[in-house]
């Protein structure tokens, strides 16, 4: 599986674009770890692997202005603290 066939199964979860097989990563992880559930976080987990996805999430957490919510950070930095 692609990264552009995992978001088309989750065209709710992008509703800004058409262009679903050009989306980067960093877009697709925040938005699953945004608005997915646990289970879109396991098959994101799966198809990248969970070094690139807690490499991905540090990249975008560690700038002054992010579009996680601060919920989701809280949660995200324990958990690949833990696991990655």
């Amino acid at each position: 599986m692609t990264t552009g066939d995992f978001v088309k199964k989750r065209k709710h979860l992008f509703w800004s674009t058409k262009n679903y097989d050009g989306l980067s990563n960093g877009v697709v992880v925040e938005a699953i770890l945004n608005y997915g559930d646990m289970k879109d976080v396991r098959e994101l987990i799966a198809l990248l692997g969970i070094r690139e996805v807690a490499k991905v999430f540090r990249a975008n957490t560690n700038r002054v202005r992010i579009n996680y919510r601060p919920e989701i950070v809280n949660y995200f930095r324990l958990y690949f603290q833990k696991y990655a």
